[in-house]
């Protein structure tokens, strides 16, 4: 594809590397120099195609932010007329509404910033919790949210057959419910219990586990507190067996060591975001969607 060139930045070389062998189209890299007060200087390719997929995701996301503020507008000076964001994780999508006056709902924010950015913007698993698409928040048709959970729920029934997925609180359901379909399994959710403004505690759903083996799934782990608590409840009520898996692996701190010390055996990722743990690709996914854009005419 000579009207069209994959674009990345070095931190994320396999995955870029991974899709644009998918794509059949060539991949350059933005160049980063850091200078001693905290700027970045960027460098893109000269001259661009007219069509342009930049691949970034946006975990530790406020620097990723900037470079994305200035190579989308620069990307546009050097040749591209269609500009398209491949986010795999996309931040800020939690904060989705105003819980103390005056509190900023970064999702809308965020999601309008990209959106007078690029003409599309790719992600997958946004954590969409009282919205139901990002039409609600970016121009129709800008934003496209995919879904890894049918990925991670067929590795997982073909890793642990028979295995009970389980969601941690209310807002895994959505990823709990595909990813079981996906592989013929078994599941169910837990709900988190408030005891006032500040204490939260997760309520196991009434479902036996007793000699099960069981895979918490969710769309994402941060600080795995959530999946901490909810692995050592299975444990107690004798599951044979607790099994972790996430689209996006943040793992902040010391989240992975945590989940393994308290008897958590595996723990699986997509690459969305590069990890030790991960374990499923997010290519086919991707470029099952861009295949059929790339073939759009250019204006």
């Amino acid at each position: 594809m000579t009207d069209t060139l994959l674009l990345a930045f070095d931190d994320e070389r396999a995955l870029a590397e991974e899709l644009a062998q998918a794509l059949g189209m060539s991949l350059d890299f933005v160049t980063r120099h850091r200078f001693p007060d905290g700027e970045l200087r960027l460098v893109l390719p000269k001259p661009l195609p007219a069509r342009v997929i930049l691949l970034r995701g946006l975990q530790q996301p406020n620097e990723k932010l900037v470079e994305l503020l200035i190579a989308a507008p620069a990307a546009r000076e050097l040749g591209a007329q269609v500009l398209t964001l491949v986010s795999p994780y996309l931040a800020y999508m939690r904060q989705d509404m105003e819980f103390t006056p005056g509190e900023a709902v970064s999702q809308r924010h965020i999601a309008r910033l990209l959106a007078a950015q690029f003409d599309r913007v790719l992600t997958i698993d946004p954590h969409l919790h009282r919205i139901a698409s990002l039409d609600e928040v970016m121009p129709a048709g800008t934003g496209l949210a995919l879904s890894a959970a049918p990925l991670l729920g067929r590795w997982i029934a073909e890793r642990v057959p028979g295995a009970l997925l389980l969601g941690p609180d209310e807002e895994s359901g959505q990823w709990v419910s595909e990813a079981a379909r996906a592989g013929g399994l078994d599941h169910a959710v837990g709900r988190k219990v408030r005891h006032g403004d500040h204490a939260v505690s997760l309520a196991l759903p009434q479902v036996e586990v007793q000699g099960r083996a069981v895979v918490l799934l969710d769309d994402m782990a941060s600080t795995g507190r959530t999946l901490i608590g909810a692995a050592q409840g299975l444990l107690a009520r004798g599951a044979a067996s607790v099994d972790v898996a996430v689209t996006h692996a943040l793992f902040n701190g010391d989240a992975l060591p945590a989940l393994q010390a308290v008897g958590v055996r595996h723990v699986w990722s997509s690459n969305s975001v590069p990890h030790a743990s991960n374990a499923v690709s997010v290519v086919p996914l991707l470029a099952a969607t861009l295949r059929p854009l790339l073939t759009q005419a250019l204006p």
